[in-house]
């Protein structure tokens, strides 16, 4: 067995655990996003994940884990970095918009040629502040890079009436509930499990009103 088919076996094992369904050429898809990370980060440094088959659990699996959260036809992924969860989410459904925003222009670059090499027609890469940002969208995603005070401080104006925002979280954060700013209500959080991702995962539904 080469090293891409052990990759894509565990993959495959990870997606039947989260009973996602995907287009039938997202696997090969997204092992080719894989190799793409993995070739920019020497000279990059894109992400702190050089293991192989950490990049397939902590990125791939990690990102395609929200897809029963989704909603929408416009998606924007927001401190994106690389493209988590964005080029996973886009590969998943190509009928979807969305948009990834990295301020990193060494990230938007990766972004810009992983976009083009996977023919991600549906996908668009932005270098800007998320304050910057113009539009809304129905689904707003955003790993973890900052409290949800400050997420929606920056961005909150992204999300359409009625539309949500997707906070992927590692430990549950009560502590920041009471952050949340007036026009935007909890709806759930849900503990998620990762195939392979040890340590805690959750993920914070917001509604906008």
């Amino acid at each position: 067995m080469t090293a891409r088919e052990a990759l894509q076996t565990q993959l495959e094992r990870g997606i039947a655990v989260l009973r996602v369904t995907l287009p039938e050429d997202a696997v090969s898809r997204l092992l080719d996003y894989r190799e793409l990370l993995e070739r920019w980060n020497s000279a990059y440094n894109l992400t702190a994940v050089r293991n192989a088959d950490e990049m397939v659990t902590r990125h791939l699996l990690d990102s395609l884990a929200i897809i029963p959260f989704v909603e929408g036809r416009t998606l924007a992924d927001l401190g994106t970095g690389p493209g988590l969860p964005g080029i996973p989410l886009a590969i998943a459904e190509p009928a979807r918009e969305v948009l990834m925003v990295d301020s990193n222009g060494k990230k938007v670059r990766f972004l810009r040629e992983a976009i083009r090499s996977l023919k991600l027609t549906n996908g668009r890469a932005l270098q800007s502040r998320v304050e910057e940002v113009e539009g809304t969208f129905e689904c707003i995603t955003a790993r973890a890079f900052a409290s949800l005070a400050d997420m929606l401080g920056w961005g909150g104006h992204l999300l359409a009436p009625g539309g949500v925002w997707l906070a992927m979280k590692g430990k549950h954060p009560a502590e920041e509930l009471d952050g949340v700013p007036d026009g935007f209500k909890v709806e759930a959080i849900h503990a998620l499990t990762v195939p392979g991702v040890e340590g805690e995962r959750h993920l914070v539904v917001i509604r906008r009103d």
